[in-house]
């Protein structure tokens, strides 16, 4: 069983920065593969970027050049720094860790947290 908890999300305006962070703990030595998803209202929920155990990452074409992953292997931390936020970015971001080696499938979900980009 793994455990993600995420913590960072906020309200800001247009062109601003927000990071967020994503702790697991548990059988954490099971996670091949961690990232973010988000779902805005009224929307699917979709992949927003992932990163590997090897250090792989992919990201959604809507956010490349602006949202960057990283990891802190010491601390079991995942972090996804966004820059230059867009109000489209708003919606409910929800870590997600895979025991496969591709994100696609998510074993574990973190509780959400919300970003709001607003004016």
């Amino acid at each position: 069983q793994v455990q993600l908890v995420e913590s960072g999300g906020g309200l800001v305006q247009p062109g601003g920065s927000l990071r967020l962070s994503c702790a697991a703990s548990g059988s954490i030595f099971s996670i091949n593969a961690m990232g973010w998803y988000r779902q805005a209202p009224g929307r699917r929920r979709e992949l927003v970027v992932s990163i590997t155990r090897g250090g792989s990452t992919m990201y959604a074409d809507s956010v490349k050049g602006r949202f960057t992953i990283s990891r802190d292997n010491a601390k079991n931390t995942v972090y996804l720094q966004m820059n230059s936020l867009k109000p489209e970015d708003t919606a409910v971001y929800y870590c997600a860790a895979s025991v496969a080696a591709l994100l696609a499938r998510v074993d574990y979900w973190g509780q959400g947290t919300q970003v709001t980009v607003s004016s």
